[in-house]
């Protein structure tokens, strides 16, 4: 099992530039992608999953300053959930793709995942990623 966790606001995989010089990935992007990569080689083991995995993905949001006592803790309690950008599935691909080759051989072994978004004091995503036993 590879438990990380990676600190800051959950980024998405943005869309690819394509110019004349040709197709390119946002920096934003590949910097997220290095912060995820960096988190997983402090401290998890070299060994590729192999075989179906399930993938387990929280991102967690700032709450927004000018929020109420009230609605704060709704959302740290998770009654309230964020619905702003970036959508799960564009923070999945940047997380899956970041560790494509790293903690599996490809991200096409994914045969479960789960994508939740919450608020929290601390933003980040919490990625849980195990071979799928059936």
């Amino acid at each position: 099992m590879i438990k990380l966790i990676v600190e800051g606001e959950p980024t998405g995989k943005g869309r690819p530039r394509v110019t004349r010089n040709g197709t390119y990935t946002p920096q934003k992007t590949k910097d997220y992608q290095n912060l995820v990569r960096w988190c997983y080689n402090l401290g998890n083991t070299k060994k590729l999953l192999t075989g179906a995995i399930e993938c387990e993905i929280k991102a967690y949001y700032y709450i927004p300053k000018n929020t109420s006592k009230k609605k704060r803790k709704e959302m740290i309690e998770g009654t309230i959930r964020p619905t702003k950008k970036p959508d799960c599935d564009n923070v999945a691909k940047a997380i899956l793709d970041a560790l494509n080759g790293l903690a599996y051989k490809d991200d096409s072994q994914v045969a479960r995942l789960v994508v939740e978004k919450y608020y929290g004091e601390l933003p980040r995503v919490e990625v849980v990623i195990k071979e799928l036993i059936e």
